[in-house]
């Protein structure tokens, strides 16, 4: 299960990986982020009613509020950052997200930790010509209203969707990894059927993968200063 990504491409590539015109994108100024955890903002790419593709920042999480068990009063509510694919069709929680609001999340890497004190973390990539090449996961979003770090708030959220795991990944998490999704899939997760888009809810190819940096307590994505696993 992921909770933890990197994105180290610059806004210039994301918007020619995904199709984006420069007006369309609200990220400012946007820095590398080799740390994406989960209640973090990042970029995600979705689709206006017109059809047309924005690049935004989004929290990584579904916010479900919560309230005290002791005393009965609102409390930090639960960011849900992951969500099954065996599931996405069958809970209320997710289905409406996955039928209307489907997202890409941009992402250079994604990390699992193996062990205890210390954990090892590996992160993974796609392979390429360059030392990291930009992918997309499947993902959903939705508009969170309510009180947040004791703040009244309107956000977007965004969630990634999680599969069973190729023979890459399942050597460091045996149960889930995130989906992500080919180039040519980009528009078919984005506006294709509830069917055409389950579909690509499949483990990515491992022989396409490669682990580009691992270590003990590697819990950030630093390029040129890999310890290959």
């Amino acid at each position: 299960m992921c909770n933890l990504y990197s994105l180290l491409n610059t806004i210039d590539e994301m918007q020619e990986a995904f199709g984006i015109e420069a007006a369309n994108t609200r990220l400012g100024n946007a820095e590398p982020l080799p740390a994406i955890f989960p209640r973090y903002f990042a970029p995600i790419v979705r689709k206006q009613e017109s059809g047309i593709r924005e690049l935004l920042t989004a929290h990584w999480g579904f916010l479900m509020p919560q309230v005290s068990k002791k005393t009965d009063k609102p409390i930090m509510p639960k960011a849900v950052n992951n969500a099954r694919n065996d599931k996405i069709l069958v809970s209320p929680f997710w289905r409406s997200s996955f039928t209307q609001r489907r997202c890409l999340v941009p992402a250079s890497s994604f990390c699992e930790a193996k062990g205890l004190n210390p954990a090892t973390y590996y992160w993974f990539g796609i392979k390429g010509e360059s030392e990291r090449i930009l992918f997309a996961f499947a993902g959903m979003w939705r508009r969170f209203r309510g009180l947040y770090r004791g703040e009244l708030v309107e956000i977007d959220t965004y969630t990634t969707i999680t599969t069973t795991p190729n023979e890459l990944v399942r050597q460091i998490h045996p149960t889930r990894m995130p989906v992500i999704l080919s180039g040519g899939d980009y528009e078919q997760w984005l506006s294709g059927s509830e069917e055409d888009a389950k579909s690509l809810l499949q483990p990515y190819d491992a022989d396409k993968m490669l682990i580009v940096q691992s270590g003990e307590g590697l819990k950030s994505d630093h390029p040129f200063s890999k310890n290959p696993g």
